[in-house]
């Protein structure tokens, strides 16, 4: 498949729009021995600002393990950084898992790792209403205000959207207004009253209530999803090829657990480090892409 047919490909599933439109014709590069790796990561933090300090660490640490540069830069929404990926602008994201999957599916993207929290390699989705709304369920949310994340998140818009389609509710139709937005501004939107209800995950919820940014009792969390698979660790298809690279990312990610006890800002607060897996472990993601009809079957 060319990159053009990639592009048009990921622009139908995710309604692209204006994301990234230049440099996508020409594959990427092979990369030399000491040519700089690009490692991508999305949007975790509330700005690009801080989440480049909060990640440079773990940038440093991977090129120190690896011998070779690594360059850290933030893509601000799941969507683009999937692009990034599918089209060999990255050689390494940290990613959401329907960004994973999207990159795998569209170029062959491989997953190396995936991200510990609280020592476990899973998340939840989540829904959140502000106290006084009397939405209990999302039977409560017909004609309401919902707000989504991006289209290329996981947790803030396939899983969600793939649990309203099992509960026979299509959200284009039963909900009121419909916004898509970052993660931090649905729970600030939400907290102040300003949006009925909307798509997050727990780990988000957690850190913002933890920096002081939003309060436990401002909202209220009415669903919780089945767990999910953590963030990969993914590198772009060309790279995956080079079993020996592959081996010695996996080794120098499984070398954060240990050196959070000395160095403990390589990671946020509660992530604990990383445990190998592969494309396998991001099934559940694939299978709600396929059953909402965002992911075509090859």
């Amino acid at each position: 498949m060319t990159p053009s047919a990639r592009l048009s490909i990921v622009s139908r599933w995710l309604t692209l729009g204006t994301l990234w439109l230049s440099g996508l014709t020409m594959p990427a590069p092979a990369l030399a021995a000491d040519d700089v790796l690009r490692f991508g990561v999305g949007l975790y933090q509330p700005d690009k600002e801080k989440n480049d300090a909060t990640y440079r660490p773990l940038a440093e640490h991977l090129s120190k393990q690896l011998g070779r540069p690594v360059k850290l830069y933030t893509v601000d929404t799941w969507e683009g950084l999937a692009k990034s990926l599918a089209n060999g602008e990255t050689d390494i994201a940290l990613m959401g898992p329907w960004g994973y999957v999207l990159a795998h599916h569209v170029a062959g993207a491989q997953a190396v790792a995936s991200i510990l929290y609280d020592g476990k390699p899973e998340y939840f989705a989540i829904m959140v209403t502000h106290p006084k709304s009397g939405i209990r369920g999302i039977a409560d949310l017909k004609g309401r205000t919902f707000a989504f994340g991006d289209k290329g998140s996981t947790s803030g818009y396939l899983i969600p959207y793939h649990h309203f389609q099992k509960n026979g509710i299509d959200p284009d139709k039963y909900l009121g207004r419909v916004l898509n937005t970052k993660h931090q501004a649905i729970e600030l939107q939400v907290t102040r009253g300003e949006i009925d209800a909307g798509a997050d995950y727990n780990r988000n919820r957690d850190a913002m209530i933890a920096e002081g940014l939003i309060k436990a009792a401002d909202s209220v969390v009415f669903w919780t999803s089945d767990p999910l698979p953590n963030d990969a660790v993914a590198v772009r298809a060309e790279l995956a090829r080079d079993k020996a690279f592959v081996a010695r990312l996996r080794a120098a990610l499984e070398s954060v657990g240990p050196e959070l006890r000395r160095t403990p800002n390589l990671l946020p607060p509660r992530y604990t480090g990383f445990v190998a897996k592969d494309n396998a472990f991001y099934r559940p993601i694939r299978d709600a892409g396929l059953a909402t009809g965002k992911l075509t079957p090859q």
